[in-house]
């Protein structure tokens, strides 16, 4: 079922669903999307309709009807123009640029990124100058070939050696990067903090076990720990050499590398560590390490490492190896291939690559893992609210069978709670039903998705989902939540909140316990009314409870700033970050900092205008005053292109309070559904 959607540049095609070598899948390969070299190729898009012309609103014009609804058919349009045929909505879900690094790093020693006008990269595209993106940026360029003199009259390797060296060199990089920096030799494991793989030895009960970490942590640190254990260092040949030399203000093998450990660039500095950790990772350095090098106790660093790369084997097989996410990948290949070059393991790592690349108009990036799922189920919600259903029915027919082919159908294989896994058969995940990670609210908008098409004619847009799969999702749901009513993303929670005084990583907060969500537990409460809904008898004790319990934890979590509970105040609250030209735009600043900030100059954002604007109508503001209704979807009438589509502008997802991820599909998605909603529940009012 493979088929060719876009060629960018006339060299690159966008493969959907292909197989191939040392590759499986658990649906024939649905929702897979990945890039493949043509330097003959020739530029093809999909066909599309004839598209009116655009609509725009002066600020004295009232909007009217035929303008709102010509401008969401426009974007309806364009939007299932770009559908694959599986019923998946390809796009980049990328941004952070300490994705591809280590990739380059870890293909280097198995077999175009823009500086800032600083001369060094960022944590992510729009941060600023950090140690960790520039120094991995740097080096990951010199394996690739770039000469550190740049003869050029640019000179981005000179000036940002010049910055690294400015700001102390690589001995300031935090914690991920001296991993990196010593797995590729231009750097000493004697400067790293310990990661000792017999964690994976300790009891259950141990307040620490990593068992009990957010799944995400748990991934990252698994192959960490075991190739920290092999002290593994890639060849150290002149080329690797050379960069010790470019990279420091010392001689290298003057460094006294163990009193780096902690060193982390301010700029880098986000989560500083406290007293207890580094006293901790003291007594590991200074006290457990040597006496687990010393026999007989070397022998339970063996086995240490043999329960290790068991849970990277076992991972990397139940999500057929594309692992939980692009950090993740990269280090359980490297893993592997540190076991056995030659290994069956390795080879499918590698077969899995193309699908974390993605190719755009300002080059190759490497994904998360992809948000096929995610974006289709509110892609779904965002055509159905417009009330045109009639008028896109083949949009709406494969983008359901693309929702029933991606549930997850088993839980993990074996004795999946020994090896610290959840349920997961009934599931729907952020990417494809091949990750097989179940996600809470990737299922509960999966679930939604499917109970609004068993509302629908089969006619228009197919069978509906058998009534066991809806519960099997219930199920997942439900088995979610945490006892203070919220839902984590991935895991139930099973840590200590204080164990997070132990997060390593310097440069994000929240990574080490799994956490609630107020994102989550809306759509777990959306889900699960719904489906008490259409189906009023099942489980319906446990459901009324759940969602109880998950309501009075969104009013316990508002802030008493005015986004609180009362929906007025709510809507007090959105108004008054309301822009003067009737737009919102917040920048990711307010994530890092946890205070509401605009976008620089006051600019606004599209998607978050269309976010404002959903609030807002769901929130009976039309019954009040929809003037700032009407301001906002003016702007949303006024930016769309002449396509159809609609601009790309600032990323607007955040993770770990520190690090952004764009969401290209956004700004098609958000800006049709606040358009749908607007049509439905306030013009015809």
């Amino acid at each position: 079922m493979a088929e060719t959607r876009w060629i960018w540049l006339g060299m690159w095609k966008l493969k959907i669903g292909e197989d191939g070598p040392w590759l499986s899948s658990g649906n024939d390969h649905i929702g897979r999307q990945h890039w493949e070299f043509d330097p003959h190729a020739l530029r093809k898009e999909n066909g599309c309709k004839e598209i009116p012309e655009a609509v725009k609103v002066k600020e004295s014009e009232e909007i009217r009807e035929e303008g709102v609804t010509s401008t969401l058919k426009r974007a309806i349009t364009f939007f299932s123009s770009i559908q694959a045929s599986d019923g998946h909505w390809p796009a980049e879900s990328a941004g952070p640029l300490f994705f591809l690094q280590p990739l380059v790093m870890a293909l280097y020693v198995t077999g175009g990124l823009n500086t800032n006008e600083d001369g060094g990269w960022g944590l992510h595209i729009e941060g600023h100058s950090t140690m960790f993106g520039t120094a991995l940026s740097y080096i990951a360029l010199r394996l690739l070939g770039e000469d550190p003199q740049d003869d050029g009259q640019d000179m981005p390797m000179a000036t940002a050696r010049k910055w690294i060296l400015h700001h102390g060199g690589l001995l300031g990089i935090p914690s991920w990067g001296k991993f990196w920096a010593a797995v590729v030799g231009v750097y000493e494991w004697s400067g790293c903090n310990p990661l000792p793989p017999e964690f994976w030895l300790l009891p259950k009960i141990f307040p620490m076990h990593p068992g009990k970490m957010l799944c995400y942590c748990r991934l990252v640190y698994m192959p960490m720990s075991y190739l920290y254990g092999k002290r593994f260092v890639g060849p150290v040949t002149p080329l690797i050499r050379s960069i010790r030399q470019e990279l420091y203000n010392e001689p290298y093998h003057l460094i006294n590398w163990t009193n780096y450990r902690n060193t982390v660039a301010r700029e880098d500095l986000y989560f500083p560590h406290p007293l207890v950790q580094d006293l901790t990772w003291g007594f590991l350095n200074h006290v457990v390490e040597p006496i687990l090098s010393r026999w007989p106790f070397t022998l339970m660093r063996e086995k240490a490492l043999e329960v290790a790369i068991q849970h990277v084997h076992y991972e990397d097989e139940n999500s057929r190896y594309l692992d939980i996410g692009c950090v993740e990948k990269v280090l359980c290949l490297i893993a592997c291939w540190v076991e056995d070059p030659n290994s069956e393991a390795y080879k499918r790592h590698l077969a899995r690559l193309p699908d974390y690349f993605w190719i755009a108009e300002d080059g190759l990036k490497l994904q998360t893992f992809g948000s096929q799922m995610w974006d289709a189920a509110f892609a779904i919600q965002a055509i159905l609210s417009s009330n045109l259903t009639e008028e896109y029915g083949p949009t709406l027919h494969r983008a359901h069978n693309f929702i029933k082919a991606s549930q997850v159908r088993e839980n993990p294989s074996g004795n999946y709670a020994a090896m610290y896994r959840h349920i997961s058969k009934g599931a729907w995940t952020f990417s494809i039903q091949d990750h097989g990670w179940q996600v809470s609210d990737c299922t509960a908008e999966g679930l939604k998705a499917a109970l609004l098409f068993s509302q629908m004619s089969p006619d228009l847009v197919g069978e509906k989902m058998e009534t066991e799969r809806f519960y099997d999702a219930v199920n997942v749901i439900l088995s979610l939540q945490s006892s203070n009513g919220g839902f984590p993303a991935w895991e139930p929670q099973r840590a200590y909140r204080w164990l997070e005084k132990f997060n390593p990583t310097e440069i994000f907060e929240d990574t080490l316990v799994e956490r609630e969500y107020v994102e989550c537990t809306s759509s777990a409460i959306q889900a699960l009314s719904l489906f008490r809904k259409l189906h009023p008898t099942h489980r319906r004790k446990e459901i009324d409870d759940s969602i109880s319990r998950a309501i009075r934890y969104i009013e316990n979590m508002q802030k008493p700033d005015g986004s609180c509970p009362a929906l007025r105040k709510a809507c007090d609250f959105l108004l008054s970050k309301q822009l003067a030209c009737g737009g919102w735009g917040e920048s990711y600043l307010s994530s890092q900092n946890k205070e509401y900030t605009n976008l620089q100059g006051n600019r606004t954002n599209l998607v978050q205008t269309a976010w404002g604007l959903l609030s807002l109508i769901d929130a009976g503001q039309a019954n009040v005053d929809p003037t700032p209704i009407h301001r906002g979807i003016r702007v949303i009438i006024n930016s769309q292109m002449e396509d159809g589509d609609f601009p790309q502008q600032e990323i607007t997802g955040a993770f770990m309070r520190n690090c952004t991820l764009n969401y290209s599909s956004y700004r098609n998605i958000f800006p049709i559904w606040a358009l749908g909603e607007y049509r439905h529940h306030v013009l015809f009012v």
